[in-house]
């Protein structure tokens, strides 16, 4: 790991940049099961897979950025797709009071582009929470269930291929951060 001198404020910002993201293991899932376990199954393993791609990195390498002038870094990515499954499943499906993450709405990246290398232990978990929140907010709901936020009407099922789209494209991205962070590719 590089040492970043000057860039430590504190104890708590040295145990922040010290942290490296941990191993994520994809599980194995059917590929003929029913329509209502499969959608969820491959939404899971795209998640895993994005966690796949941060493992064995550090703070500083997931706020890496990719190349000028993208804003793109894995932590953006977590961070992003943190966003998109609060607004999706727990915001619209589940109509749940929560607050709008990094600026949803405002026209801003503030997911991408306000990363921080001090916060990427904070903002693994915080992904990692969501997407069981996001799993807890449409459990019990049938994929034909449509809803509607002022915006038109949708399925859960539109939702979930949506994601699975949504995480299939950013885990493409994912991969070649991270081949130019270490030269790591696949998974």
């Amino acid at each position: 790991m590089r040492t970043i001198g000057a860039k430590r404020r504190s104890k708590d910002t040295l145990v922040a940049m010290d942290w490296i993201a941990p191993p994520a293991d994809r599980p194995d899932g059917s590929m003929t099961a029913p329509e209502a376990l499969l959608l969820p199954g491959l939404l899971s393993w795209h998640r895993v897979t994005l966690l796949a791609k941060c493992a064995g990195l550090t703070a500083e390498q997931l706020a890496e950025r990719s190349a000028a002038p993208s804003n793109l870094s894995l932590l953006g990515l977590l961070r992003h797709l943190r966003k998109v499954e609060r607004v999706w499943f727990r915001t619209r499906v589940a109509q749940e009071p929560v607050a709008a993450l990094h600026g949803f709405g405002s026209g801003v990246d503030v997911d991408f582009e306000q990363v921080d290398a001090a916060t990427a232990a904070a903002d693994y978990d915080a992904f990692v929470a969501e997407t069981r929140a996001a799993d807890a907010a449409v459990a019990g709901h049938d994929l034909d269930e449509v809803f509607d936020d002022g915006k038109g009407p949708y399925s859960l099922r539109y939702v979930y291929l949506h994601l699975i789209g949504e995480y299939a494209r950013h885990n493409g991205h994912a991969d070649l951060v991270r081949e130019r962070i270490d030269g790591e590719t696949g998974y």
